[in-house]
């Protein structure tokens, strides 16, 4: 079956979106506007803050597979509106408490140094893959072409997941290392 209608209205504007993303973020990332000479007060409250919306979208993206398995169609599409919203809020708090924050390192040493990179290395690259993983899956669940919804679902699923749960433990791993 090929694409609906939906999925070839919105495929440049997801691959757009896939791409600029990560690359803005990453432009964003290196931009600490104190260096520039503003004088802006350090978000240092904001860590917790989008650590615990990496939780509650985990939770909602569990919540949200429990429901269309009992065939609640309409609960599972709000869960998946609102771990967009979290996702896209999450993101919105990273970038800006990175542009007004000074970097933090992580200070652990021996093995538990190579644990946290390893989790922190698999969570960006997939948090940059996941994008176009999920604006498809969404787009397919909204135009009806629920099988083929479903079959990327259940790769979108994961590494979503993955995603969420990850943020969390980075912030928990690194958190007695922040300067504020």
């Amino acid at each position: 079956m090929g694409m609906t209608p939906e999925e070839k209205k919105y495929k440049g504007i997801i691959w757009t979106l896939s791409i600029l993303i990560p690359l803005v973020v990453a432009l964003l990332f290196r931009v600490n506007l104190n260096k520039l000479g503003y004088n802006v007060e350090p978000l240092g409250f904001l860590p917790p803050i989008y650590a615990t919306i990496n939780g509650i979208t985990a939770i909602c993206l569990f919540w949200s597979v429990r429901a269309i398995k009992k065939g609640n169609i309409k609960l599972h599409e709000n869960l998946i509106k609102l771990c967009m919203v979290f996702s896209s809020l999450f993101l919105l708090m990273y970038v800006a408490y990175h542009m007004t924050s000074l970097e933090t390192k992580f200070g652990g040493e021996g093995m538990i140094r190579y644990v946290y990179y390893f989790i922190l290395i698999t969570h960006i690259i997939l948090s940059i893959i996941i994008i176009p993983f999920v604006l498809f899956t969404f787009i397919r669940g909204i135009a009806g072409a629920y099988e083929r919804h479903k079959k990327l679902a259940r790769i979108t699923y994961p590494m979503w997941l993955y995603v969420a749960v990850t943020g969390v433990i980075v912030y928990l791993m690194i958190s007695p290392y922040y300067p504020y």
